[in-house]
Parts: C-alpha cells; sequence; structure tokens
C-alpha cells in the first residue's frame, strides 16, 4: 500500500517542509535511506511541537534533531531559505529524478539518467515504454499528488462500506492509515478486507478480492486498475457528485486478509510505524512475537508457539498488558 504522506499544518510548517523536502531528495537522488529516515523522524518530531522554534539550538533539545539539522533550522529561520536545497532545486537532473519518482509507477530503478535533462524532455523520450502502471501515474499525476481531505475519506469510507453490504453482508471491511488514527486528510486510501469464508487454512479465495472491485467499477467508484492479484487490489477511484465539481481521482488499495489475522493487519495497517514497533518491542518483553499476520507466545528457547486467538484489537493488547489505546491515540 501506498503510503505517501505529509505532516499536518503545524507553528513550525516551514521547518517541517523543508525537511520532507530534503528526506525526498535524499531517498529519491542520493538513495541515503538512512539520511531520508533522519529528516522525516526530525519533521514527525517538530510538527507536534506545541511551541513556535526559535533556534536550533531549542529544536535540538528535541529528540531525533541532531546538530547538523539544528544548523540547517538555524539557516532557515535567518535567511528563510536553505543554500542546499536552492542548489538542489536548480539541478534539472535532481528535481527530475525527485518529480519522476513521485509519479506513481516510476521507480528509482525505472530512471537512466546520463545527461542533465528537463522533465518534458525525458517524458517525451520514454513515453512509449511506459508500463500500464506508469501510464496511469502520469495520467493523474497532478491529482494524486492533492491530499484528501477528511471529509472526502469520510464519503468514500461511507461509500465502501455500504456497497460492501450490498455484495455480502459478511464482509468486514476498515479504512487503515493516517485517516484512522483521525488524519485532517490522506495521501490514499488503504481499506483491509476480510469474509468469514477465508482464513489461513483455507485456499485462497480471489473471488472474495474480485467480487468486490468488479461491483466497485459496475457503480463508477473504481475507475482504473494498476494491479489485481488473488488478495490485493491496486488501482484508482473518484467520488460521483450531482451538480458538483467533479472529485480528483484518488489511489485506493484493497488487501483481502485471512479472517484470523484480521485484527493484527488492521493494527499493523493502522500504524503508525513507531506506535507499532513500541508495541512490538513491548511484545517481546512480555514473551510474545507479533507482526501483521500473528501474535505468538514465545517458549523458553525462543520459538515462537501456535497463532493466538484474535478477535479484536484489544485482544492483541490484552495479550502482552498493555492499555488499549484508540487508533486517534497512537500517531507517535
Amino acid at each position: 500500500m501506498s503510503k505517501r504522506k505529509a505532516p499536518q499544518e503545524t507553528l513550525n510548517e516551514g521547518i517541517t517542509d523543508f525537511l520532507i523536502e530534503l528526506a525526498n531528495y535524499e531517498r529519491n537522488v542520493n538513495r541515503a535511506i538512512h539520511k531520508y529516515n533522519a529528516y522525516r523522524k526530525a519533521a514527525s518530531v517538530i510538527a507536534k511541537y506545541p511551541q513556535k522554534i526559535k533556534s536550533g539550538a531549542e529544536a535540538k533539545k528535541l529528540d531525533g534533531v541532531g546538530a547538523k539539522i539544528a544548523e540547517k533550522i538555524d539557516e532557515f529561520l535567518t535567511t528563510g531559505k536553505l543554500r542546499k536545497l536552492e542548489k538542489i532545486r536548480s539541478d534539472d537532473t535532481s528535481s527530475s529524478i525527485n518529480f519522476l519518482t513521485r509519479v506513481t509507477g516510476i521507480g528509482y530503478d525505472a530512471l537512466d539518467f546520463k545527461t542533465t535533462i528537463t522533465i518534458v524532455l525525458y517524458l517525451k523520450k520514454i513515453e512509449h515504454k511506459l508500463n500500464h502502471h506508469q501510464q496511469i501515474g502520469l495520467k493523474y499525476f497532478e491529482e494524486f499528488e492533492k491530499r484528501i481531505p477528511r471529509a472526502e475519506m469520510q464519503e468514500m469510507e461511507a461509500l465502501i462500506l455500504k456497497e460492501l453490504d450490498v455484495v455480502d453482508p459478511e464482509y468486514i471491511g476498515t479504512i487503515c492509515g493516517s485517516y484512522r488514527r483521525g488524519a485532517e486528510s490522506s495521501g490514499d486510501i488503504d481499506i483491509l478486507l476480510t469474509h468469514p469464508d477465508f482464513t489461513s487454512q483455507s485456499e485462497k479465495q480471489p473471488k472474495l478480492l474480485h467480487a468486490v472491485v468488479d461491483h466497485l467499477e459496475s457503480i463508477g467508484f473504481i475507475t482504473d486498475t494498476l494491479s489485481k492479484g488473488d488478495t490485493k487490489f491496486m488501482g484508482v477511484c473518484q467520488l460521483q457528485k450531482e451538480d458538483e465539481e467533479e472529485c480528483f481521482h484518488r489511489r485506493i488499495d484493497i488487501r483481502l486478509i485471512p479472517k484470523d489475522q484480521y485484527y493484527c493487519g488492521v493494527l499493523y495497517f493502522t500504524g503508525s510505524d513507531i506506535f507499532n514497533k513500541n508495541m512490538r518491542t513491548h511484545a517481546l518483553e512480555k514473551g510474545f512475537t507479533l507482526n501483521e499476520y500473528t501474535i505468538r507466545p514465545l517458549g523458553v528457547t525462543g520459538v515462537a508457539g501456535e497463532p493466538l486467538l484474535v478477535d479484536s484489537e484489544k485482544d492483541i493488547f490484552d495479550y502482552i498488558q498493555w492499555k488499549y489505546r484508540e487508533p486517534k491515540e497512537r500517531s507517535e
């Protein structure tokens, strides 16, 4: 599932914006994932800071903000810009890679930059070579870049759950990701789907996923397919409204999960990443191993036992003796 995220508006939005831009540069151009993670972590921490940061020294007191990032914050606060970013933005190759890797279906490995080129020339050069996924990504690029307001997410959630009931009342569906944690906007729609007929012990049931996708296509909600497998669909959707301005096309992923693994999946895909990491660590301390599929007790030799029965997210919290936290309390 696509997990394109952006910090919500904060008192320090200028700082978080340049940190995210640097993070994307390090990932997309330099392939420096450790630097990408460092910038993202600093941006996340600063986004939650309740006061306007006045200096790098103040920011450095926060967990995740080191000396080098603090220096950049000082430069930004003093001059209103960052020399490193100015240089990056003026470089055609860097800006082209940054642009293209934001297009769904075009990853860094698909790019072959031997000379400095503009985005337009590059797209014209390779347009005939793009696969279906990449063509869809380019077709809706500007729309996919738009954040989805919470109100629109709620409309799509209501529609999807209503139509699931039309297909078969036994379906269970959950919209996960930052939306479930209460975010004011989302990057895409991530749906986890299950049905009593599909368990980890049964044969694959692709018809359960395909029936839902086909129905959502028939009512005009799903407009394009990127990929459709036995357990995961990736595509494009659009709310249909009468007598109103047309809604943007949105990225949608639907994942079919075995019923006995469903709530471990819901917990995992709700996030946040940091919350999941902390919960897994606590589970290990209590003698359990937890992942997106199961929770299992660890024996004295460290070997995991059989999966425990889980009928809700709360069951998982109870097993590891951790106070239950509502999804809106998991944005760490």
